[in-house]
């Protein structure tokens, strides 16, 4: 399968217009978006062979070093070398040669559109499941992104380990995926198609709950989500009977956190500074902070803020000497908003 999947995005797709179904395919960001600028700094061949299900732009970016798990033809490196600055680097990672060869190709056009005195970013050829066997070093990134590429992982546990080995203590891994609605049959999971239309690869949304806490990242936060369509008869007939997301997660690396959200009486402000999140810091669909104003937290949410880049934004109040028990809100039912209508099961979930 993983190399059927070099082959589906070397050889076999030449752009996202060859794509099959709805699944990778991100809807560009909107005219009032902060992005939208760095989106036209972005070269139009490494823009046309873009196959990504979201925007792995994180708050907070300036300075930092990131590392992009499958970057392809580089869109979101580029765009995320344009928000770390000089100062910051950004590292892709891919094993498909064709697409490496785009994004090397564009590296000097987009140093001088960005007006930058050097490149600060770097593309590799590797495999996510491998990252072992590319000489990066412990506790090195501040941020991970990975835009609908995990889903094509043969080994989805070793992606997150070697992630979670990766980040430095208070980093995060920031990514968008597609998930399911329940656990995909091995025969559909063995159909090459629907395996690179980013289908069959899916995770179930509470395997894949349970298999970042397994490797350290304790409490996934879930920052937005989006049910997908398949669009495309033939293929709809195959697999349409499960529901498919696209979601983004944001997950840190954090000792100690805990599995559900306990009350322990905290609070924060947020005071404002960080680009493009003046008024408003959203850490994910659950907590979006106002500016000024006392927020209760979870103990997770607290270290999750205090113990990482956010913290100099911030203002933390209470400590974990007394316990008031769990947030009555926090669930295990699934976790989006809404389902296709071919599905029958519903629920929401969420802490605090």
């Amino acid at each position: 399968m993983k190399e059927f999947v070099k082959e589906y995005y070397g050889k076999i797709l030449q752009g996202s217009g060859d794509l099959k179904t709805n699944a990778c395919c991100t809807t560009d960001a909107s005219p009032s978006s902060p992005l939208k600028q760095q989106m036209a700094n972005i070269h139009p061949e490494v823009a046309s062979r873009y196959y990504g299900c979201g925007l792995v732009a994180p708050q907070r970016l300036e300075g930092m070093r990131i590392l992009d798990l499958g970057s392809g033809s580089g869109r979101d490196c580029y765009l995320l070398a344009q928000m770390v600055g000089e100062s910051g680097f950004v590292l892709g990672v891919d094993m498909t040669d064709e697409q490496l060869e785009v994004a090397n190709r564009h590296l000097e056009w987009h140093r001088e559109r960005f007006v930058f005195a050097q490149s600060n970013l770097r593309f590799v050829k590797g495999y996510i499941e491998q990252l072992d066997q590319l000489g990066l070093e412990d506790n090195s990134f501040d941020i991970i992104v990975s835009n609908c590429v995990i889903n094509l992982s043969p080994d989805k546990e070793a992606v997150l380990r070697e992630a979670y080995r990766l980040l430095k203590p208070g980093g995060e891994l920031y990514f968008s995926d597609v998930y399911s609605d329940r656990r995909v049959p091995e025969a559909l999971i063995n159909d090459p198609v629907l395996y690179g239309e980013c289908l069959s690869g899916a995770l179930y949304w509470n395997d894949f709950h349970s298999l970042a806490n397994k490797v350290g990242f304790i409490d996934p936060r879930l920052v937005e989500d989006r049910p997908l369509e398949i669009g495309n008869d033939e293929i709809h007939e195959k697999i349409g009977h499960i529901g498919f997301y696209s979601a983004t997660y944001r997950l840190f690396k954090l000792q100690g956190l805990e599995s559900h959200c306990e009350d322990y009486g905290q609070a924060v402000i947020y005071n404002g500074g960080i680009p493009h999140s003046e008024q408003v810091f959203t850490l994910d669909k659950h907590h979006q902070i106002e500016k000024g104003r006392m927020f209760p937290v979870c103990g997770n949410t607290y270290r999750m803020l205090n113990e990482s880049r956010f913290a100099p934004y911030f203002t933390f109040y209470g400590d974990r000497s007394t316990h008031y028990g769990i947030y009555a809100d926090c669930g295990t039912s699934i976790p989006f908003d809404s389902t296709p209508s071919s599905v029958t099961t519903t629920g929401s979930g969420g802490c605090c």
